[in-house]
């Protein structure tokens, strides 16, 4: 028996212009679990706590965290408030051919959004797996007592057989992938609440830092070899907004979710204000407890774990970084999820020249398989920076976050500029910032971060510069946007048009007419869903 929410959400995707393919199992719970696992906030910490803490200092760990949180929370309003009038599992992509024009190439715009948006999951899914290959690899070095020996060969090959592990997960059903999001939210919150608890309860309070050191000037320590303090202190916006990115994975969801225009903004909203907030916990504690600067990022190469090791010991800090690497075993679970969904509707839509071949669901699991594992061989891919340099390998944490960054910037400015225009006419959804001065600033403000934020990724975080520690994010997203725009305008053109705008309020083809007749489809707004 159909649900009526599910009935309501699925003639919603027809009013789309889309034929509702998918199962919604994800409640509200499920796509929280979702969105804030998908954050793995404490898990992301562990992983890129070297950059603010050894470039900037501790002061640059704080501050940075706070600073970039309430730009993400910005961000994360406007992706929501998209998402909410437009609940596809196309994201920000789907949406951004109804929010311009016909003047204005719907098809150009898709067509740039879409790979920007793949661009910045898919290596956002490999930063998320080579994170976990070096957490599990560092755990081992542990219990060996550092004689164990972590290289590059071995980086590469537990992440390949990672990203094995999560498309076989990723195989299943929706309704246990929703099992899993529900699951991961607790074990989310309970690292949390050890790291801090634990971290406070076992440092004496005389081995604690200063609040000058923490947030002062005492903090601000220069570790570039060559860039001056502002741009050191600054290059600690890496840690938070890689963590805080992706915010439109849960819109890629969307159409598994359950009250989707209202559930999927929500979600968002929840998971990166407790993101931020618990965040910033996490990083003002370990600087706090941090013990010497120059002992830091000791002998495994984590500062994180070696604030831990200083703290709490071998086996409670071993517990911890275990949890952790539960924690970022689901980030990688909810990457493939939200990267494969993305690849499935531009496929979908025509963008990729594979004849619709991957935007095909399998009726047996109700999900995108073949998008699903086309998602874990592209990711292999970038892994294999890690054989070249480590250093340069560590670009892809940049480049996942300007990538999705940029892709967002065409959609929030057509939504604030067109939301009047007579071919658009923008209908907010439950969640929106309305059309008067707020919701104006709010998106100016989000776009000028974006684009400020992504000089920064573009650094270099060592000088001088050399091939080694070259940061390849930058040229990388330039020569994708480069390709895909010169394969648009010699080839794509003439067979990719953007989504199906054309097609709002009709079905695709006769099956989604049939299934259609008697729901009066095309009277339905998203703004009609309870």
């Amino acid at each position: 028996m159909v649900r009526t929410d599910d009935r309501q959400d699925d003639d919603a995707i027809r009013a789309l212009g889309y034929v509702p393919s998918f199962q919604r199992d994800f409640s509200t719970l499920a796509t929280i679990g979702f969105a804030f696992g998908g954050f793995g906030v404490s898990a992301s910490i562990a992983i890129t706590f070297n950059t603010p803490m050894l470039l900037g200092g501790p002061a640059s760990v704080t501050w940075c965290w706070l600073l970039g949180g309430i730009n993400c929370l910005a961000l994360a309003s406007c992706v929501a408030e998209i998402v909410s009038a437009y609940p596809t599992c196309g994201g920000l992509y789907g949406a951004s051919a109804f929010l311009c024009p016909k003047n204005i190439v719907q098809g150009s715009v898709g067509w740039i959004v879409g790979w920007l948006d793949i661009l910045g999951l898919v290596v956002g899914l490999t930063a998320a797996e080579s994170g976990l290959a070096n957490t599990i690899l560092s755990a081992v070095s542990l219990t060996t007592n550092g004689a164990y020996t972590i290289t590059s060969t071995k980086v590469v090959g537990v992440t390949i057989g990672l990203l094995f592990i999560h498309g076989i997960l990723n195989s299943l059903r929706t309704r246990h992938l929703a099992f899993l999001a529900s699951s991961f939210i607790f074990i989310n919150l309970a690292a949390i609440l050890l790291i801090v608890v634990l971290l406070l309860a076992m440092t004496p309070r005389s081995d604690m830092h200063t609040a000058s050191y923490v947030f002062g000037a005492d903090g601000l320590i220069n570790g570039t070899g060559g860039w001056n303090n502002g741009i050191s202190f600054l290059l600690g916006l890496l840690s938070v907004q890689w963590t805080l990115t992706g915010f439109d994975g849960t819109g890629h969801i969307s159409e598994e979710l359950r009250r989707a225009s209202w559930i999927a903004p929500t979600a968002i909203m929840i998971a990166t204000t407790a993101s931020v907030i618990f965040g910033w916990l996490i990083n003002t504690v370990l600087v706090l407890c941090s013990g010497s600067f120059a002992e830091l990022p000791g002998p495994t190469g984590s500062a994180f774990l070696a604030i831990l090791l200083l703290r709490l010991g071998n086996r409670l800090s071993l517990f911890i970084w275990v949890t952790t690497c539960m924690i970022n075993f689901y980030m990688a679970v909810a990457g493939i999820q939200a990267a494969s969904r993305a690849i499935y509707a531009f496929s979908r839509d025509g963008g990729l020249p594979d004849g619709r071949f991957f935007g095909h669901i399998t009726n047996a699991t109700k999900t995108p398989l073949r998008a699903i594992w086309l998602t874990v061989f592209v990711a292999i891919l970038p892994v294999l920076l890690n054989l070249a340099s480590p250093i340069a390998a560590n670009a892809v944490f940049a480049m996942s976050a300007m990538s999705l960054n940029l892709s967002y910037v065409l959609p929030i400015l057509f939504r604030r500029t067109f939301h009047s225009h007579a071919e658009v006419m923008f209908k907010p959804g439950p969640y929106s910032m309305g059309d008067g001065w707020f919701g104006a600033f709010v998106n100016i403000w989000t776009i000028l971060w974006i684009l400020f934020s992504s000089v920064i990724f573009s650094l270099p975080t060592l000088l001088p510069i050399t091939a080694l520690n070259m940061n390849y994010a930058a040229p990388v997203t330039v020569g994708v946007v480069v390709i895909t725009g010169l394969w648009y305008v010699l080839s794509a053109h003439r067979y990719y048009h953007g989504p199906p705008t054309s097609g709002i309020g009709k079905a695709q083809d006769a099956e989604g007419s049939e299934s259609d007749k008697g729901s009066n489809a095309a009277e339905c707004t998203i703004t009609s869903l309870p």
